[in-house]
């Protein structure tokens, strides 16, 4: 799909050539890329929002204000090609709280490149940050308007259309595209993007990333077009915090500063677009490590009638503290999907990992497929002469071949980890598949991990591409109080596997608990359920939901690194003006959902489907649509437009409210859950997605029987194929021949045999 996209773009660039400016070029056409920056990296995935003219007739292609002579194109382009629009202005607001943005981008588009008699579809793309959820995309055009929303699979009706695979959904696990249908040429887009995204965390410090970074050819033909730029920026961290602002890639003005909040502005006409990500850094101080309880009621239409709790840690600023001892256990999936790209990305990201362990750690590898082959029958130190051989081992014995089978090498991790001692025991488990039983192996992973008299192991697991069952992986990593990444993007592995392994071997508070939370509350759920450890790397975010009176302070308590206690006293407040169910909403639809699957309950399932509804986050359960709505017009003359009325002030006409006219329904664009029958076929990750058709050549056809008694043994495709890869010389001279054969068959037919 995404080497597709870029093609299509590609092409698209090639056909805008045809776009007459008139004498004010301030923005010439833009120049496809030569084919050394190409293999340089240049790549047309959108680094910003975008919107692309959707073109499959060439002829269509001209300025919508100054129409030129363009010579004739015959043939169509197939796959279309995509022509990146102009951009007339942006807004940017987002919102931080406590690990998580909302973004609001707001922008008009203009489609500069179609003539105004005719009409072509309109295909937005989302980049989205860390983590990143679509939440909504609304369209604004003279007559109609667009909206997506979420609904129930119940609720779609036999007459809403299925959208092809083109039509939406993610390009790459972070960039969500959307097209519009048959806008007309000249026509000013409107659009506002929403979407939710995690802030990175580093030594204290919180960095928001927002892909911002638009092309040049976005920006307007025309010295005397305005280009307006605003970015809103909103911090608040919380009651009781203090917030530091640190870095911004942007000029910004300060316009709030309170405890725990902080406010930006930037709003001014610019000479071209941010050219550059949005990155703004602040730090929230403090030397030891400290937290909070907010408290939020369920909104009015919320699902659950029960009162929400969100309690967050943050960890001190001193990563030289001490940390918990390690002993690791890396159970590491070779079956025949692995092979190629997903096993070498594994093995460069395990070797990273090994390379970071410490002399008095200890570990193991375990690799798997249908059988299991073990670097060791027990845990060996990591000193130097350890990770040599490991290494050795691991390109050697690290052969993509056979089934997969999870459960054996998970009890021998079991095993070799059960007698730890003032150390963390850790289970990295990498695989790229589904496979039967697993509601077993978890049922079997949970009665094991609640036998262990010391610290039981802990469960990280990392699910590669889209065929392995991440909410098994999940439910796995909830079992073992560990972290679960989903690199649905094959080349995301060593970036997934580093960050997960930055969390698991920096850990310095484990058996983490509540003292007095069960005291006054009833009905109590938390999410998640058993309770992960906190480390340097990241904040500790646990929520639920409680019916009762909520105790005035909470009391956490846990043991350190040296097997002393820790106790910690969290203030418990109201915080009205932090929406605490909005940023939990993902969090808690992913476990739920982990936790429907396991349990197979069917009730659980209703209720993540109305909480998706509620919060427009895409479940398994649910589908998004795209809902058309035709704007009101006055008609008196017509009986099948909307009728219109008198104001009871006034001879002011009144039109009736816009009804929705159509839907479009989009391809599933959850995670699923896993596919069993593409695993037992060893189907490379990414290999089931739908390919759109090769990308064709753009090319003119001068007469309608191309192949005729020349070309009587050829077929045309291969006649297009051959004729469009011909350099310019050739091509002059076979017209000139044609040219040629033409007039002497004129000269022959007017009687040249005379």
């Amino acid at each position: 799909m995404a080497e597709d996209f870029e093609a299509a773009v590609e092409d698209g660039l090639r056909l805008s050539k045809r776009i007459y400016f008139g004498k004010d070029r301030a923005v010439a056409p833009p120049k496809p890329p030569t084919t050394m920056e190409r293999a340089a990296g240049q790549s047309y995935i959108p680094t910003s929002p975008m919107v692309y003219a959707v073109i499959s007739d060439p002829a269509i292609v001209d300025n919508p204000d100054i129409p030129s002579y363009q010579p004739h194109v015959h043939g169509r382009c197939d796959p279309p090609a995509l022509i990146p629009l102009q951009m007339n202005g942006v807004s940017l607001e987002a919102d931080c709280y406590l690990d998580t943005a909302f973004v609001t981008v707001t922008a008009t588009w203009r489609v500069h490149c179609v003539m105004g008699s005719r009409s072509c579809d309109c295909r937005i793309a989302v980049p989205m940050g860390e983590q990143g959820s679509i939440l909504g995309v609304e369209v604004e055009v003279p007559r109609r308007s667009y909206s997506t929303q979420i609904v129930g699979l119940d609720n779609l009706k036999g007459t809403d259309k299925i959208a092809k695979i083109e039509d939406g959904g993610f390009l790459k696990p972070h960039v969500f595209t959307l097209t519009i249908p048959q806008i007309d040429g000249g026509t000013n887009i409107s659009v506002k993007l929403r979407w939710s995204q995690k802030l990175l965390y580093d030594d204290g410090q919180f960095t928001l990333d927002i892909p911002f970074n638009f092309p040049e050819y976005v920006t307007p033909a025309g010295k005397k077009i305005s280009k307006r730029e605003k970015i809103q920026l909103n911090v608040n961290s919380g009651p009781g915090t203090e917030v530091l602002c640190k870095t911004a890639s942007h000029p910004l003005k300060e316009r709030l500063r309170q405890a725990g909040k902080l406010g930006f502005l930037h709003d001014s006409d610019v000479l071209s677009w941010s050219n550059t990500d949005f990155v703004f850094t602040y730090s929230i101080t403090s030397s030891h490590t400290f937290g909070g309880v907010l408290l939020n009621s369920p909104s009015l239409l919320d699902v659950d009638r029960r009162e929400i709790f969100c309690c967050y840690l943050f960890p001190k600023k001193e990563k030289t503290a001490k940390v918990f001892r390690r002993e690791v256990v890396f159970v590491v999936d070779i079956s025949g999907s692995m092979k190629g790209k997903p096993l070498e990305d594994t093995k460069n990201a395990l070797f990273a990992a090994l390379a970071k362990l410490e002399p008095e750690d200890m570990f193991n590898v375990i690799a798997f497929n249908g059988e299991t082959y073990l670097f060791s029958s027990s845990l060996e130190p990591a000193t130097v002469e350890g990770i040599e051989k490991v290494t050795q081992w691991i390109n050697v014995n690290f052969v993509a071949g056979g089934g997969t089978n999870i459960l054996l090498p998970l009890n021998q991790a079991i095993a070799m980890l059960s007698d730890s001692h003032n150390s963390i025991p850790i289970i990295f488990l990498i695989t790229d598949g589904a496979v039967e039983h697993e509601r077993h192996i978890c049922d079997t992973m949970k009665s094991q991990l609640t036998n262990q008299k010391n610290i039981c192991p802990r469960i990280y697991t990392l699910g590669i591409g889209t065929f392995c069952n991440h909410y098994f992986l999940r439910m796995l990593a909830t079992i073992g109080r560990g972290h679960h990444e989903a690199a649905s993007d094959v080349d995301s592995i060593e970036v997934r596997m580093g960050r997960l392994f930055a969390r698991a071997s920096s850990i310095f508070l484990a058996n983490i608990y509540f003292e007095n939370l069960d005291d006054k509350i009833d009905d109590l759920e938390v999410f998640p359920s058993r309770i992960p450890d906190l480390s340097f790397e990241s904040p500790l975010i646990v929520s639920g939901r409680y019916s009762g009176t909520f105790p005035g302070n909470l009391k956490v308590k846990g043991i350190l690194h040296d097997t002393s206690k820790f106790s910690l006293e969290l203030k418990v407040q109201d915080a009205n003006e932090i929406p605490v169910g909005k940023i939990l909403a993902k969090q808690q639809i992913e476990l739920l959902t982990a936790q429907a699957w396991y349990s197979e309950n069917k009730e659980l399932e209703e209720k993540i489907a109305k909480m998706s509804i509620q919060t427009a986050i895409v479940s398994e359960y649910t589908n998004m649509v795209l809902q058309e709505t035709e704007k009101g017009k006055i008609n008196a003359d017509s009986t099948n437009v909307q009728k219109v009325s008198k104001s009871k002030k006034g001879d002011h006409q009144k039109i009736e409210d816009s009804k929705p006219q159509t839907r479009l329904v989009l391809q599933n664009i959850g995670l699923g859950f896993g596919n069993i029958s593409a695993t037992t076929e060893n189907k490379p990750p990414g290999s089931g997605e739908t390919k759109l058709p090769e990308a064709a050549e753009i090319f003119v056809r001068a007469a309608s029987n191309c192949c005729g008694k020349l070309c009587s043994h050829c077929c045309c495709m291969c006649c297009i194929q051959t004729c469009s890869r011909i350099n310019d010389q050739c091509a002059i001279a076979l017209t000139q021949l044609c040219g040629a054969l033409a007039c002497l068959g004129c000269y022959i037919c007017c009687g040249g045999d005379d």
